[in-house]
């Protein structure tokens, strides 16, 4: 199999992410919607998988003062920093990879079931990534009650790591975030919607303003 980011590469080539973003944007609208009125203004945020860019500047939109974006593909990261450069872009892997500092929120749309211990990444992202009273939300459309996806890897040539519902929700709990919800994010015809996550590290009150 391949490696994702070498997959995501050609299609920045191709143009593919400007497609990659119209059919993503409904879930992360939601999601968004869900979790910025949880946020101060002015809060710090960074997309995991950003890919070229859009969420990181959907996010400075609503109210973020400063953003990053973080990818394993180098063209697209390419095409996130000739798009924008206002934000800071950074072509890493994944979870190898650590920011400089800790953010208020960690976004992720369509990336952490491309690592083989996703589990584990959650359990960073809790621990090195995020402030006090900071947020995660993250969503996938590879699971297993979503029926479609499960021939994606074979499909794509590249691993992905299959979980259902509760596992992700486990994995949440067990890298320490409180205040998880799991649901289901823009369902649109056999979609069954994009499987969406957040959560929060300590709680709102043990925050340092």
């Amino acid at each position: 199999m391949r490696h994702a980011t070498e997959v995501f590469s050609e299609w920045a080539l191709k143009g593919k992410d400007s497609g990659m973003e119209i059919g993503h944007a409904p879930s992360v609208s939601e999601m968004l919607d869900e979790v910025i009125p949880m946020l101060e203004n002015g809060f710090s945020a960074i997309d995991l998988g950003c890919g070229n860019g859009w969420v990181v500047r959907l996010l400075k939109e609503m109210g973020a003062g400063h953003t990053e974006g973080v990818d394993g593909a180098i063209e697209m990261i390419a095409k996130a920093n000739s798009i924008d450069d206002n934000s800071t872009y950074t072509h890493a892997m994944l979870p190898d990879w650590s920011p400089a500092r800790k953010f208020d929120l960690v976004h992720s749309m369509e990336f952490l079931y491309y690592l083989h211990n996703p589990a584990s990444m959650l359990k960073t992202i809790h621990d090195e990534w995020l402030t006090e009273g900071g947020l995660l939300v993250a969503g996938v459309d590879h699971y297993r009650e979503n029926k479609d996806s499960l021939g994606w890897p074979e499909h794509v040539g590249v691993h992905m790591t299959t979980l259902s519902k509760s596992q992700w929700q486990e994995a949440m709990v067990d890298a320490g975030f409180t205040e998880v919800k799991i649901w289901q994010a823009a369902p649109k015809g056999e979609f069954p919607g994009t499987l969406a996550m957040l959560g929060r590290v300590g709680s709102l009150q043990d925050r340092t303003i």
